[in-house]
């Protein structure tokens, strides 16, 4: 019976070992905390063009739908469309907020056109 529990007991504290390291390296724990601290951080899987990627800058959650094209030597990342998780988030954030993050997202994806869904795309373009 005490060997039973003892195993028990080593079982729930690897279990919970495992719990831990799977919560404090999930990709959207790490999103979560840099929109809260207000940072950029961009999460992707660059080897999944059909899985859109997340990004936020200044506490505000962008989402990119990612389009497979050709260029002239391979099949690349042609067109990226990138829109706000919610609109009402968006109040301080400038033009030169938005360069910042086509820049980032120029570096991941050099072969792509980057397209704003409305609203930012009508204040990208005044």
């Amino acid at each position: 019976m005490i060997l039973l529990i003892r195993f028990l007991l080593l079982a729930l504290f690897v279990f919970a070992m495992y719990a831990t390291i799977k919560y404090m390296t999930s990709p959207l724990r790490k999103l979560e905390h840099a929109k809260d601290q207000k940072r950029f951080y961009f999460l992707d899987d660059p080897n999944n063009v059909r899985k859109n990627f997340l990004l936020t800058y200044k506490g505000v959650v962008f989402e990119g739908e990612k389009y497979l094209g050709t260029t002239d030597n391979s099949f690349e990342v042609v067109s990226i469309f990138v829109w706000p998780h919610s609109n009402s988030e968006l109040r301080g954030i400038s033009k030169e907020d938005f360069h910042f993050i086509q820049a980032q997202i120029i570096t991941e994806y050099p072969a792509a056109k980057i397209d704003w869904k409305s609203p930012i795309k009508e204040f990208l373009n005044k």
